[in-house]
Order: C-alpha cells, then sequence, then structure tokens
C-alpha cells in the first residue's frame, strides 16, 4: 500500500522516470556505450527495490552449472565498507564483501566469488580462467551488455501500482523489461488462477515475448549457528525471528502457518548487527514466558550476526530455495545451458 506522505512525493517520482527513460534512451541509441565480452555471461536483476529472490536464483544458476563449468558469481558486494575488486574468501567477513556474497561462498566454497561496483572491470579480472560468470543484481548496469538477462518480478508487486521510487516501489521503468531473455515470477503461491496469470503475462506482453516462469520459495529445515540440522519440528514453537531483509513476510507466513508464534524483530536490509542489537533481541527472548521458544534468522542475516553473542541462546537460521513446477524446471534449465553451450569458445 502507498501512504499519503508517499503519494505527495509524486512529481519526485516523475522526475525520477524522466531521468531513468532518458538514461536508457541513450543506452538504447549507443549514445553511451555498453561493452560485451565473449565469455557467457547471465545477468540477475529486477525492476523493483529488494526481496524478489535474487540470491536463491543465483544459488539455483550456481547448482546447475558448477559441475560442468568452471563458474564465477559478481556482485557489488552491497553494504560492504570497502571499494574496488575483491575475491570472496571463506574467512572474509561481510562488512568487507557484503552479505550475500559470502553467503554464496560459504555454500560454494569451491567457485569463485568476487565484488566490484564497476562489472565491467570485474568481468575483465574474471574472465580469462573462467568459463561462465554469473553476475548478482546487474540488471541497471548499463554499461554491461550481458549475453543473458533474467529479469526477476515479486508476484505481489504486479499487483500494486508500478510507479518510480520515492512513491513506487520501481527503480527502473517498466518498458526495461524488453531487455530481459527470462522473465521469472517470484514468490508466487501455490495455486496462480489462470485470470491471475492473464493478468501477469499481459503486462510484461507489452513489452517482451520472452518466456516466463513462475516460481515460489522454498524453506529448507532449520540449521544451528554450527550448520547442523535441527532435530526437532518447527511447530508450536514462540519465535524471536530477528532479520535485515526487504520483506520478512512470506518468513513470517511460513513460521505461522506451522503453528508458531511469532514475534519480528525487523531491521533495515543488509543491516550490520551491533551489541546493542543483540542485547535487545536477547531480551526480548528472555522476557518470553513459554517453555518452546527459539531464536530464527535467514541466512542472509547469519552472515551479519556475530554467532559468538548467541552461543548460550538457540539461535537457528532457515536456508531457502527456489521452486519451480517439475515441467518447467526441465525448460528453464534448457535455456541456460543452451545459452552456454552456443557462447562458450
Amino acid at each position: 500500500m502507498i501512504t499519503i506522505l508517499r503519494w505527495i512525493l509524486l512529481p519526485f517520482s516523475l522526475i525520477y522516470h524522466v531521468i531513468i527513460w532518458v538514461r536508457n534512451l541513450l543506452y538504447d541509441f549507443q549514445i553511451f556505450k555498453s561493452k560485451s565480452f565473449d565469455i557467457p555471461t547471465i545477468v540477475i536483476g529486477n525492476l523493483a527495490i529488494g526481496g524478489t529472490g535474487k540470491s536463491p536464483m543465483t544459488e539455483y544458476l550456481i547448482r546447475l552449472l558448477k559441475d560442468e563449468y568452471k563458474i564465477a558469481t559478481l556482485s557489488r558486494g552491497y553494504g560492504r565498507k570497502t571499494k574496488g575488486f575483491r575475491l570472496v574468501e571463506l574467512s572474509s567477513q561481510a562488512i568487507e564483501v557484503g552479505d550475500e556474497p559470502l553467503q554464496f561462498k560459504k555454500k560454494f566454497p569451491e567457485i569463485t566469488v568476487a565484488v566490484n561496483e564497476d562489472r565491467c572491470a570485474g568481468i575483465e579480472k574474471l574472465q580469462e580462467y573462467h568459463d561462465v560468470i554469473i553476475l548478482d543484481d546487474a540488471f541497471q548496469h548499463r554499461k554491461l551488455k550481458p549475453g543473458y538477462s533474467i529479469l526477476l518480478f515479486d508476484f505481489q508487486s504486479l499487483y500494486q501500482p508500478i510507479i518510480l521510487l520515492p512513491t513506487g516501489n520501481f527503480r527502473d521503468i517498466f518498458s526495461s523489461t524488453k531487455r530481459a531473455d527470462l522473465i521469472i515470477i517470484t514468490k508466487c503461491p501455490e495455486i496462480i488462477s489462470e485470470n491471475k496469470k492473464a493478468h501477469i503475462e499481459h503486462l510484461i506482453r507489452k513489452h517482451n515475448t520472452a518466456p516466463i516462469f513462475y516460481t515460489r520459495i522454498g524453506y529448507d529445515k532449520p540449521l544451528n549457528i554450527l550448520g547442523k540440522t535441527y532435530a526437532e519440528e518447527l511447530t508450536d514453537k514462540y519465535i524471536v525471528l530477528c532479520c535485515g531483509i526487504a520483506n520478512p513476510t512470506p518468513l513470517v507466513d511460513y513460521l505461522e502457518t506451522k503453528g508458531n508464534k511469532v514475534q519480528l524483530v525487523q531491521f533495515p536490509d543488509h543491516h550490520n548487527y551491533t551489541a546493542g542489537d543483540y542485547e535487545k533481541i536477547k531480551a526480548i527472548f528472555n522476557q518470553i514466558e513459554f517453555p518452546n521458544k527459539l531464536i530464527i534468522t535467514t541466512e542472509k542475516d547469519l552472515q551479519r550476526i556475530d554467532k559468538e553473542s548467541f552461543i548460550d541462546y538457540p539461535l537457528l537460521y532457515i536456508p531457502i530455495h527456489l521452486q519451480t513446477a517439475d515441467k518447467q524446471q526441465l525448460t528453464f534449465d534448457h535455456f541456460i545451458k543452451n545459452y552456454i553451450s552456443k557462447n562458450l569458445n
């Protein structure tokens, strides 16, 4: 829902719209130059701000490709306090490289994970020793002309006013959809009516005839801070959910549908936790008079949390993954592998 205050800011959204439209036009007509590379480059991005599932999409591609190709992921490293090109190591800290790149490296230590705000410069450093480069959140990085673009839309965002910031939640104009090679609708309900699909496809087909896939978030079994599976069923608990992600609502809904009471302690996206934050979370937990209580966070947040601060507390995290219908998954995989096989030197 858009508040009255944000509607008041509509003139600024219109100015922003014109700026983005002109910028894209200058790139489309090659007045501003984009650089392409011989190595297969797959860009994952969105038009709205945060919370569309870019990280699960990146991890899906890593799992799909890592056994056949030497792959690297390249991100901006949002939230880091460093600049320039950096390789992510298992010993890196989120404040140095960003939480999502660190998460990729810890889950897939065998691949190369790098960060650089200048994606073209990053590709130049990586291309000699890799077969494929996956770029997380680079759809608006027009200095790069990617080989293949995957554009994500949160299901709910397509039922809200499609308006640019600060009134709406879009950071790019909707006509930019035309640059996508594949379009993924994320965080879908389990059952989508044909009318809802028709609405979504009507919006997108105004700009693009690319294949559209419908996906939802799958939740894995909770793990403790040592990475061991939580032995009990995650039901009938009192959960203090602490997270700094763009949209915690799907996770809250998932926990509540399993019969849990959830108290959300929300921080800004990519929040760098402090000692005061830890004390706040523990104080809330200690005040709960319920025998079966837990502290739960996300895998992304865990990269920014000092685990030692919760050594005496039942802190768990829930990994997530992308789910597609079986037939859709085979088709999606084919599109990706077909692009790589045709463009791999």
